[in-house]
């Protein structure tokens, strides 16, 4: 991740001083994350694919005051965060539509392949968490981001990130304890 960071900087500083065969690298690096992102939102292949080309737009437009490089990464997807967020604001009624599908992908490889009767509640009890610690609990756990990142991504405190990372996890414990799945 760290090595990523570093390449990610220098292609930015280079596209900073002019040089234009920078940027179709970084495109080429994070496109297909800006639109697993979007469509992780969404849930719509080619309005993810929309959005991750509109992020780009914005990407391009404000890269050159970028001040802190090494932060591209969590700086652009919280872009494709952003513009998620709007279209799904703005089409609230196909968002209703699409939510039922949300949760079709499996989102933990749990220590037990197995135990379908463990993943199917685990599930269905993360549907229950509020939206903002369901979004945490997937930036964490899924996509293995830090809390700092996902603050950034998220534009929240670390705390913030934290405490909703903790009453998730609290929640999730809490009902799967009652229905005595916990060790």
């Amino acid at each position: 991740m760290k090595k990523k960071k570093t390449i990610d900087s220098l292609l930015v500083l280079q596209y900073q001083s002019g040089d234009a065969k920078a940027l179709p690298v970084l495109v080429k690096r994070w496109h297909k994350t800006f639109c697993e992102k979007a469509y992780w939102l969404v849930k719509d292949a080619d309005v993810a694919k929309d959005i991750a080309q509109d992020s780009w737009g914005i990407i391009i437009g404000k890269i050159s005051h970028l001040k802190n490089p090494e932060s591209f990464g969590s700086w652009a997807l919280r872009i494709v965060y952003t513009k998620s967020l709007d279209w799904i604001k703005s089409n609230k009624r196909l968002h209703q539509n699409l939510e039922s599908y949300k949760y079709e992908q499996e989102v933990f490889d749990l220590e037990k392949p197995d135990d379908d009767e463990l993943k199917n509640e685990l599930l269905k009890t993360i549907k229950t968490l509020p939206e903002n610690q369901q979004v945490v609990i997937r930036l964490f756990y899924v996509q293995e981001y830090s809390l700092k990142e996902i603050s950034k991504i998220l534009n929240i405190s670390v705390g913030t990130a934290k405490s909703r990372l903790f009453h998730a996890r609290e929640k999730l414990k809490h009902i799967l304890k009652h229905k005595d799945y916990e060790n």
